[in-house]
């Protein structure tokens, strides 16, 4: 097809057969829709990163969304508590029939058009609980992070262990092959009289031992698949490829973890959520406290009202003239001379700011003591890491060592075998001990406010 002259009569003849034309365009938009096909099936088949799970995940939670309307609520509350500060215009109509003096109930008069301006300048009580909203509307943006990082971590532990599972149900499968070519050689023995048959059943109960190891496994690689999904909002029809490690991450998260130990108490106070909210509760019973001593002093408000009055209330018989247009503009202060209420609103106010400081303090002391037990439980997971690391290094250098002597005729392939299936177990136990370090990493970082820094 390199040839011109054939192209060239190949051109010759498309152009006599339009219908050919016809055909081709067709064939190329099929092969463009294969293509596209093609591209999303590879694009579903793309590893999902665990940042990119996460993210999914933050977008996807319902509990996140909760969190965040209840903050939105909290900050409406802060409005509607300011707006009484602001400017506050009124208007209406009516129709009211009078005989004798001209009076509504309440004491106003009768009015066919009416305007009225309100706007507090100056009242403690209504300030203090203003501020109250605002201290409490803080305890449900902390609230909103913590949901966050919760729903980070619910992710994370999925994510890793998926990937821990589907690891070990490699190396446990490659550990069915192992004990089925050492069956094999434990038959060709005992059919040599070379080994009791005994030693059959003993290689099959470990078979056993794995499959159901396995049977185990694929079932909680199903469920952790399942939940992952619902985290991330990712539909059935798409694959989960997650990643057996993710160096950047991990790297970053002992980094991370390292950075913190040093300071964990002081970190896990100035970002725990519930110390947060009950230092928030304890400023707002503070304004509380402080706007009820306060209520003793006089309000101010700003005051107007424009009104159209008519005659048909009989102004005119009580009134010298009569005026039909009113505005009225000033300021009005109350005094308080004797409420009773006053006393009993700032004892109550100080008992109740007395119960939040003992809350604040319960709080500290609480955290305190989870955060010093989350750095113990890692330190000692630490450890069992490292004997498991070790552990392993040593059934690899045994299996290295075993492959050796059978290469020099030294050795049998069902030491070798077992060997394998040593390495394979220690495999197992370290990705165990490595996903629960990584756990209680993560447990650490979320206590001590520091991990959204891994996931920016």
């Amino acid at each position: 097809m390199n040839d011109p002259q054939v192209s060239i009569s190949l051109r010759a003849w498309a152009g006599r057969k339009g219908a050919l034309g016809g055909y081709a365009m067709r064939g190329l938009q099929l092969a463009t829709a294969v293509l596209c096909l093609t591209l999303a099936a590879e694009a579903q088949d793309s590893p999902l990163t665990l940042r990119e799970a996460v993210a999914l995940a933050l977008q996807n939670s319902r509990e996140v969304k909760l969190a965040q309307v209840q903050y939105n609520v909290a900050l409406g509350e802060v409005g509607v508590d300011r707006a009484s500060f602001l400017p506050n215009l009124y208007t209406g109509s009516g129709l009211a029939y009078t005989h004798g003096f001209p009076s509504l109930p309440g004491g106003q008069a009768p009015a066919v058009f009416q305007l009225n301006y309100r706007q507090s300048l100056f009242d403690p009580l209504l300030k203090s609980q203003q501020h109250a909203a605002e201290e409490r509307a803080k305890s449900m943006k902390t609230e909103l992070e913590r949901a966050r990082d919760s729903v980070r971590v619910e992710t994370a532990s999925a994510y890793l262990e998926l990937a821990k599972v589907r690891h070990s149900l490699d190396l446990l499968r490659n550990e069915g092959v192992s004990g089925e070519k050492i069956l094999d050689v434990v038959r060709e023995r005992i059919a040599a009289n070379q080994e009791l048959p005994i030693e059959a059943t003993r290689t099959q109960l470990e078979l056993a031992r794995i499959n159901q190891r396995v049977i185990k496994l694929e079932d909680r690689a199903q469920e952790l698949e399942a939940e992952l999904r619902d985290l991330t909002g990712i539909p059935g029809s798409q694959s989960i490829q997650v990643e057996a490690e993710e160096q950047s991450f991990t790297d970053a998260l002992s980094a991370g973890t390292a950075a913190i130990r040093a300071q964990i108490v002081d970190l896990a106070l100035e970002s725990d959520s519930r110390v947060a909210e009950a230092e928030n509760e304890r400023a707002a019973r503070q304004q509380l406290f402080r706007g009820a001593k306060l209520s003793r002093f006089p309000t101010i408000d700003l005051v107007g009202q424009y009104a159209v009055l008519s005659r048909f209330n009989n102004y005119d018989e009580f009134y010298k003239t009569f005026v039909r247009n009113n505005l009225n503009v000033g300021v009005q202060v109350q005094v308080p001379l004797f409420a009773a209420t006053t006393g009993a609103e700032v004892r109550l106010a100080k008992r109740q700011l007395d119960q939040a400081e003992l809350n604040v303090a319960g709080k500290q002391q609480q955290v305190r003591q989870e955060v010093e037990q989350k750095a113990r439980t890692l330190r000692e997971l630490d450890a069992d890491r490292e004997v498991a690391r070790l552990d392993l290094q040593l059934a690899q250098e045994n299996l290295q060592l075993e492959q050796a002597k059978y290469d020099q005729a030294r050795a049998t392939l069902q030491e070798v075998e077992q060997a394998r299936l040593e390495e394979s177990d220690k495999w197992v136990a370290f990705l165990d001990a490595d996903f629960a370090r990584e756990q209680a990493e993560l447990g650490l970082l979320q206590a001590t406010g520091q991990l959204a820094q891994l996931f920016q």
